[in-house]
């Protein structure tokens, strides 16, 4: 396998039945629909095991989805069959949402080997690919978290980010989100961006057919939002979702030092204590 973080649903398709494989159906309902349901109890890639980011997650803490404590990542992958020196192919019922997500955290956690599907579930759908209802029963597996400190960004990083100019940040949400124009999805947050963030919605990386752009166009769109990509970047966006998505562009350009923004603008958003820019 190549270092390229995208696997196709022919690849997927093909290796199936590898005794190494195992696939994630990443999980989270849009924060426009909270109470949508997830597609895997009545249809999923075959052997693929659920992964519910709001459940997998820090749960001491008002944010939304934060990352766990390592420990508490440990136990959640060994309940689930996933372990150390596994092939992981991640995806999501909506194509590119929370796959990314779930891809970063395991890569932050020090997994190696983990990819995301190109098309998630809606194009292994339109192929008319196998598919089943039926949880997989999976032998508990011993999963080693060694958290990559510096693949995760907090408040504190993101100030001293914006005083020192140290890195770039690039915020995942939509143009008017960003400008302030539109109001925040989530209650009680104030609109606009952070001082010297760039933005580049992640709408942007995806083709009208539902998989990730090519290697030329991505380089070109990054180029168009201002992004340097010899340069550090700090992701951010609603709530450190949809920032994956960037960072996984960036992963496919060949960018190294990437951080994301695990708070994102659910903890700047909410703060009376953070600078915000309108326009």
């Amino acid at each position: 396998m190549s270092d390229h973080p995208l696997v196709s649903t022919q690849w997927l398709a093909e290796h199936l039945s590898s005794p190494d494989l195992v696939v994630i159906n990443a999980w989270m309902p849009p924060v426009t629909h909270p109470d949508a349901p997830p597609v895997y109890p009545h249809a999923h890639i075959p052997g693929a095991v659920f992964f519910d980011v709001n459940e997998i997650c820090e749960k001491d803490t008002d944010l939304p989805h934060m990352l766990p404590a390592p420990h508490v990542f440990s136990s959640a992958m060994r309940k689930l069959g996933i372990g150390d020196g596994q092939t992981l192919v991640v995806y999501d019922d909506f194509g590119f949402y929370s796959a990314p997500r779930v891809w970063w955290t395991l890569r932050s956690m020090g997994a190696e080997r983990v990819f995301v599907l190109d098309g998630g579930f809606p194009k292994w759908r339109a192929e008319n690919r196998e598919v089943e209802d039926q949880a997989p029963r999976r032998v508990q597996s011993h999963f080693t978290s060694r958290l990559n400190h510096g693949a995760v960004a907090d408040i504190n990083h993101v100030r001293n980010v914006i005083a020192s100019g140290s890195r770039q940040i690039l915020d995942a949400r939509s143009a008017d989100r960003f400008s302030g124009d539109a109001p925040e999805p989530r209650a009680g947050l104030r609109a606009g961006h952070m001082p010297t963030a760039l933005n580049l919605p992640f709408t942007q990386l995806i083709t009208e057919n539902g998989t990730f752009r090519s290697k030329d166009e991505l380089l070109a769109i990054y180029k168009e939002a201002g992004v340097d990509l010899e340069k550090p970047v700090t992701t951010t966006c609603g709530s450190g979702v949809t920032a994956a998505i960037l960072t996984l562009g960036l992963t496919v350009l060949g960018a190294r030092d990437l951080a994301l923004y695990d708070g994102s603008w659910s903890e700047w958003g909410a703060r009376e204590d953070t600078e915000v820019v309108i326009g």
